[in-house]
């Protein structure tokens, strides 16, 4: 990315604020704009309607109800994505089993080096 290019926008879909807050205030460290932030299915199905957004960052568990319509409205708009939970790769349906996946708790290093995976030539 040279000085000239915009931060790519990630739109945050999780229910934990002190997470929504942690991203909010990591992101832009990372070289990434946030463009927004959802806590439920409803909120981010809806948000998702307008936002304009390169990125996402998926809790796979809003508050007991899964993400995964979001994921999929993610794929129809061509966005990439990545979920990230606490029960590994094995809660998801069959066809995210090429998703991306980062485990919580995680670190700086691995937030960052999964955001870079997704991003376009990577």
């Amino acid at each position: 990315m040279t000085t000239s290019d915009p931060a790519p926008r990630v739109f945050i879909v999780e229910d934990e604020s002190m997470l929504v807050m942690l991203l909010e205030d990591l992101l832009p460290t990372l070289g990434y704009a946030v463009a927004g932030s959802a806590g439920s299915l409803e909120q981010a199905l809806a948000d998702l309607e307008h936002a304009q957004i390169d990125l996402a960052v998926v809790d796979v568990n809003l508050a007991g109800t899964p993400s995964f319509p979001i994921a999929d409205a993610l794929r129809e708009r061509g966005v990439p994505f990545l979920f990230t939970t606490g029960y590994g790769q094995q809660g998801l349906p069959d066809r995210f089993a090429e998703a991306a996946v980062l485990a919580k708790p995680f670190r700086r290093q691995d937030l960052e080096t999964a955001l870079a995976r997704l991003r376009p030539g990577a």
